[in-house]
């Protein structure tokens, strides 16, 4: 039986601010660090997350290239606070992304689903 400290660590890592996943640290399996979540994309329609943005590429936080990850693609490391994205850094390179000034439109499904389809991911909507 669990005791009630872990019953409320639980509950408490179940549910979060979504600003207090802002500036975590993305890696991948072999634990190379790919980035940082700049943003949590809500679908207003549906009150899912769709993506989170995350930032890589730059150096001191100049020139860092953005990507809309779909939020399914992404899980939870609890232990060490991070988010793990299962792809290698080249892949990640290779990705469609955009930069600070010049954002897609992320209610486009036609957008969505190739972003999702470049992540093997299934989008939300579907």
């Amino acid at each position: 039986m669990a005791s009630i400290a872990e019953i409320n660590l639980a509950r408490e890592t179940r549910v979060l601010a979504a600003d207090t996943l802002t500036g975590d640290k993305v890696v991948n399996l072999q634990k190379e660090d790919l980035g940082k979540i700049e943003h949590l994309m809500i679908d207003l329609d549906t009150g899912r997350i769709a993506y989170a943005v995350l930032s890589f590429g730059g150096f001191l936080g100049m020139g860092d290239k953005l990507f809309a990850i779909p939020w399914s693609a992404l899980t939870v490391d609890k232990v060490e606070k991070r988010f793990i994205l299962n792809v290698g850094k080249e892949l990640l390179k290779r990705a469609p992304g955009f930069d600070k000034d010049h954002w897609p439109n992320m209610a486009d499904r036609a957008w969505g689903t190739q972003v999702f389809k470049y992540y093997g991911a299934k989008p939300y909507w579907d």
